[in-house]
């Protein structure tokens, strides 16, 4: 990934990181505002085309959108945020990716993961990788979450899983290296849940995550999601040798 064409996001402006990728603090990560300023997040080229084939069409069906939409972290990332934007207030913003997609209509759906940006950034191996990644821990959740014996929601899960990894973005795309702490990464993905005003269930697995002492709801799904990928992914390994 070429870093000194990146970009960093400090008091609410886009700057150039210029040579190398610079490290973040915690007193810095705190003071960037995000918002219209953040740039866009990659989205996966089939997803957008998917997207203008459904415009074009005459009936639409709601459910195949939003499982589309969720099959793209990018995508799924720019819709919640477009349609918090809409919103006059926090206590208006959807909790579900169905109610986005309803609120803005198809057209603005698409124009928002349609970025040059991202673009750009769709086809590097670390976003498919992280992408893909985010995808199948996010489906384990759903599937941990919808056993008879808990209590938790199926959707709300999938979420969850689906941003688990949200502090990664800014390495990933190039804004700049970030403390790896643990309570450091578990600060940045509450910052960045909370600036692009996504449901209060990934703000609470990130409080989990910096709090000890909060109570542990989601991240005992991630854990077991997590072993369950990378079990699937041992396993395929050893039939293809």
């Amino acid at each position: 990934m070429n870093t000194s064409g990146g970009v960093s996001v400090r008091n609410g402006r886009v700057v150039e990181i210029g040579s190398g990728r610079s490290a973040v603090s915690e007193s810095e990560w705190a003071q960037i505002v995000c918002g219209d300023d953040l740039p866009e997040i990659p989205v996966q080229l089939g997803t957008r085309l998917l997207m203008e084939l459904k415009v074009q069409e005459r009936t639409v069906d709601l459910r195949e959108v939003s499982e589309l939409i969720l099959g793209d972290l990018g995508a799924a990332l720019q819709i919640f945020r477009r349609a918090a934007l809409e919103c006059s207030s926090a206590e208006e913003r959807p909790a579900r990716i169905e109610d986005c997609i309803s609120n803005l209509g198809l057209q603005s759906c698409l124009d928002a993961l349609s970025s040059e940006r991202s673009a750009s950034d769709a086809c590097s191996s670390e976003v498919i990788e992280a992408w893909q990644h985010a995808k199948e821990v996010a489906e384990c959740c759903k599937q941990i979450a919808s056993e008879p014996d808990d209590a938790f929601n199926p959707d709300e899960a999938y979420l969850v899983g689906l941003f688990h990894n949200l502090y990664s973005l800014p390495v990933i795309l190039g804004w700049g290296v970030l403390d790896s702490s643990s309570k450091a990464t578990a600060l940045h993905g509450l910052r960045l849940a909370e600036d692009w005003s996504l449901p209060y269930c990934v703000e609470d697995y990130f409080s989990e995550l910096q709090d000890p002492a909060h109570e542990q709801r989601w991240s005992g799904i991630v854990q077991r999601a997590h072993k369950i990928v990378n079990g699937s992914f041992l396993k395929n390994s050893l039939v293809e040798i």
